[in-house]
This record gives structure tokens, C-alpha cells and sequence, in this order.
């Protein structure tokens, strides 16, 4: 996955278990200090990713967070169906934008210029006095969501139409059809079985 996608990152920690059921990444607080940690380098103007560990109020904060953006995402496939975990549960459209502005608000932005002595200059976030880690972790990932959903990637982002699949990927080629090679096996095997039945 791109680094410049944390809201897709953030929006695949709820994916198929492999059983017929959803795993979620961040079910606990040790999950979301993983995935967090996994995600040092784009999340690196926000927070030191690797002495970020995770309380309940950075957890519920993140997935209420996860359930605006996926809200939002399934507003963005339309005429498709969203994912299937999203179906039955997606937050009203007005809510998840307002969540996903007031998690953006958490933590105040403004550049920085960092220039070394051996290297070009590099724009970096300032990491505002008084933010807690947690709350410069919800406006990074909001702040990229926004970006993500103004942009070009959102007309091409799809929900994987994989049996059992819960995902939303962005469509990278024009052939792509699911979210993984897997999705694809799976959905040509259930094709085949499907078939084989309608035969006998």
C-alpha cells in the first residue's frame, strides 16, 4: 500500500478473517499500537510512531475515526455497494463528515522547514505544544482522509466484490477487479462452484 493512502490503511483494519467472518486490526489497544508502529514513516510528521502505545481513548478515538471514513467511502463507490461489513452499520453521511472535521481539528497544523546541513530542504508538520500524541495521530489520519476523498484517488476507490470480503481498495490498473490476488481466487473458485451446482 502507498504511504500517501493512511486512509485507506486506516479503513482496511477491518478486513475478512480467512472463516467467513471480519478480523479488526485495532480491536484492542496493543492492536492499534502495532499498526501504528507499522506506519512510522508516513505518520512520522504526526507522531515518534515506535514510543506511541495505545490507551482505550486513543483506541475508541481511532475507530470512531475509522467508522466516519468508511461512511465515507461507501458515499465515494456509489453506484456500487459498499463493503459488506459497512452494510448494515454505515454512520448517516452528515455525522461522518462532522466527525472526520472535528478529528481533523485535534491537533493544530502548520508547516516547518527542516533544512540538514548534507540535504535539501523538507517540509515537515510542527508538532503543536499541548497535543498529545493521540490527538496528532486522529488529525494526521483525518486530515489525509479529507485529502484522500477531495481527490483523484476517490474515482477510482472500490469496494472488493470478493465473496466474504470486507475491503475497499483504490482501482491502481484498469484490469483490477478485487482488493488482492486471493479476492480474485476466491471469486473465480465461487464462480466455478456456483456453475457446477446450476449443472447438476
Amino acid at each position: 500500500m502507498s504511504d500517501d493512502r493512511l486512509a485507506l490503511a486506516l479503513a482496511v483494519t477491518l478486513r475478512h478473517d480467512g472463516n467467513g467472518g471480519v478480523a479488526d486490526d485495532l480491536a484492542t489497544p496493543d492492536g492499534l499500537t502495532a499498526w501504528v508502529r507499522e506506519l512510522a514513516e508516513p505518520l512520522r510528521d504526526a507522531l515518534d510512531a515506535q514510543d506511541f502505545t495505545a490507551d482505550e481513548a486513543a483506541l475508541d478515538a481511532i475507530r470512531a475515526l475509522r467508522a466516519a471514513v468508511r461512511a465515507l467511502f461507501a458515499r465515494a463507490v456509489r453506484p456500487g455497494p459498499p463493503s459488506s461489513a459497512d452494510a448494515h452499520r454505515l454512520l448517516p453521511e452528515d455525522l461522518a463528515v462532522e466527525r472526520l472535521n472535528a478529528a481533523a481539528a485535534r491537533a493544530p497544523g502548520a508547516p516547518r522547514l527542516e533544512w540538514p546541513e548534507d540535504g535539501a530542504p523538507v517540509v515537515r508538520a510542527a508538532r503543536p505544544p499541548g497535543s498529545t500524541d493521540t490527538d496528532r495521530l486522529v488529525a494526521a489520519l483525518a486530515r489525509d482522509a479529507i485529502a484522500f476523498l477531495a481527490g483523484p484517488d476517490r474515482e477510482r476507490l472500490r469496494a472488493c466484490p470478493a465473496p466474504r470480503c470486507v475491503r475497499y481498495f483504490v482501482k491502481d490498473h484498469p484490469r483490477q477487479e478485487w482488493c488482492k490476488p486471493s479476492c480474485g481466487n476466491r471469486a473465480r473458485v465461487a464462480r466455478h462452484h456456483r456453475r457446477h451446482r446450476a449443472l447438476s
